[in-house]
């Protein structure tokens, strides 16, 4: 899951999208709310604080004042709430698809005559394909604009399901289930930024909250909606499924969701006015720009690795987050496993397992206006009136605590003397500690390496989709092994081990800032 760089001012869902934009990008100029030309941003980040310089270019493509109706900024409130549900349950349909395969395992061993080990790969190459494609598509949408990314890959995505669908072998599912997932990716690292490109810092933490709970919650209906199909119907009702969703998002995304980038925006104006006036010397802040979407790409791939071998903190919150996502997608072969043996349930039970994990994603989300108002006690009572990045690693510690106390809870109450529910309501607090954990990483990532910013959360991409891909690979061995108590509980001892991270760089994370060439000041 990915995310687009994104603005540092209030509360923690401003700082930071669930999923990053991974593109190198992030040293250009930009242009501000206004259209004028800036040096310290990225040209896709509207919204950052910088200082613009006066004396500009007249010739120079700029909004007409703060009121001009073209801005994205002044696109009427009913239409930003358009684009915030449209691109939220666009990301829901993506994110659901990577979970349903869970479901269609048994249906898939007796169609392909192949073994649960290999019906697994559905899961781990979509995965996989989530992970790699916003190192394409993140450069691309600064190029072309939001808009024609986010209706041509959903597009792809949609006709690419239907070999998945209709795959006569398991090998053409297979490869196709990575292609889908790849084209899918844009959702989660540009659509987010199309919520920060129409509302103003003040108003964008509530909507952002609404996409930011997208990617977590589609994983977990994922597995709701397939149990109920692999119960009831053949197995490859499962994809169709996604296809008359997809298509139905389809038309919403081509009639309801124009560009919404500011940068583009003024290059199209910069455009008509060239043609209306014949004077070729309009010109729009982007194309004055010295980039090529070669050297975006070379960046786009080359500094999130660089973060990675040469960043302690990036490093190890990196394999934190990647961890607790990998558990959750060992999960949907695990906790099948726990309540089928344990309980004796049926494939339509065993997806409904999963409410208790969505339960704590929900009251993580609602806990998020508590931690603004904390956040901004800190920076009032700051002597410059900004708290220092490590005050992001707050909301992570209480994840830190809840993630593996609920898989610890789970295990233990995983007996079959135990009733149902109480293992259920367990996995909300790992639901929880998930969301507070994934929220106190990025935003301090965004904070603390500002000036490669996108890249730093594209590091973090890589290595959760890595973990989330390789974690179902064993997660049957694994508790085939252990059992459902043994099997769980090693699981939250792992989990363990990461917690003391957010509260060790909390205090030395300004120490370890002020020795990197990366980190902000």
């Amino acid at each position: 899951m990915s995310m687009p760089a994104a603005r540092h001012d209030t509360a923690p869902f401003d700082s930071a999208e669930i999923e990053p934009r991974q593109s190198g990008a992030t040293d250009d100029a930009t242009t501000d709310a206004s259209g004028r030309t800036a040096s310290c941003a990225p040209i896709d980040t509207p919204g950052l604080p910088c200082k613009v310089e006066d004396g500009r270019d007249p010739w120079i493509v700029v909004w007409d004042g703060p009121d001009d109706p073209g801005s994205p900024l002044n696109t009427p409130i009913w239409r930003k709430w358009l684009y915030t549900a449209v691109l939220s349950v666009s990301c829901v349909c993506v994110t659901c698809c990577s979970s349903m395969a869970g479901e269609t395992y048994a249906g898939m061993e007796r169609t392909f005559g192949v073994s649960q080990e290999v019906c697994i790969l559905a899961i781990s190459l979509f995965v996989v394909g989530l992970g790699t494609g916003p190192l394409l598509l993140g450069p691309i949408s600064e190029f072309v604009g939001r808009s024609k990314v986010l209706h041509y890959s959903f597009a792809a995505f949609f006709l690419l399901n239907f070999p998945v669908a209709f795959a006569p072998d398991i090998a053409v599912h297979l490869v196709f289930r990575f292609l889908s997932g790849f084209a899918g990716s844009a959702f989660l690292s540009v659509s987010g930024g199309a919520v920060t490109d129409v509302f103003a810092n003040a108003k964008v933490a509530t909507p952002m909250m609404v996409w930011s709970a997208s990617p977590f919650l589609g994983p977990v209906i994922g597995p709701v909606v397939s149990g109920f199909i692999n119960q009831n119907t053949y197995w490859r009702w499962t994809y169709y499924v996604i296809l008359i969703w997809a298509g139905l998002m389809l038309a919403c995304l081509v009639a309801f969701l124009p560009e919404t980038l500011d940068a583009e925006l003024l290059r199209r104006r910069a455009v008509r006015k060239r043609k209306e006036t014949g004077d070729e010397r309009w010109v729009a802040p982007v194309e004055k720009l010295d980039r090529t979407f070669v050297g975006a790409l070379q960046k786009s791939i080359k500094t999130p690795f660089i973060l990675l071998t040469t960043q302690p903190m990036v490093l190890f919150l990196d394999l934190w987050s990647a961890m607790i996502l990998g558990i959750l997608y060992l999960s949907f072969g695990g906790v099948p496993y726990v309540f089928r043996t344990q309980h004796g349930f049926t494939t339509e039970q065993t997806g409904l397992a999963f409410l208790g994990i969505g339960l704590g994603q929900v009251l993580a989300v609602a806990s998020q206006a508590y931690f603004n108002r904390e956040y901004r006690r800190v920076a009032a009572a700051s002597p410059d009136g900004k708290a220092p990045p490590e005050a992001r690693l707050t909301i992570g510690k209480y994840g830190a605590v809840l993630g593996p106390l609920g898989l610890l809870l789970f295990g233990l109450t995983s007996f079959r003397t135990v009733h149902w529910i109480v293992p259920i309501l367990m996995t909300s607090a790992f639901g929880a500690g998930m969301v507070l954990a994934f929220t106190g990483v990025f935003t301090y990532l965004v904070d603390a390496y500002r000036p490669v910013a996108a890249s730093a959360l594209a590091s973090n991409s890589f290595m959760r989709s890595a973990f989330a891909a390789g974690f179902p690979l064993f997660g049957l061995q694994l508790y085939e092994r252990l059992g459902a108590v043994g099997g769980t509980c090693l699981l939250a001892g792992l989990l363990f081990l990461c917690a003391p991270l957010p509260f060790v760089f909390s205090r030395i994370g300004g120490r370890i800032r002020a020795r990197s060439r990366f980190g902000a000041a």
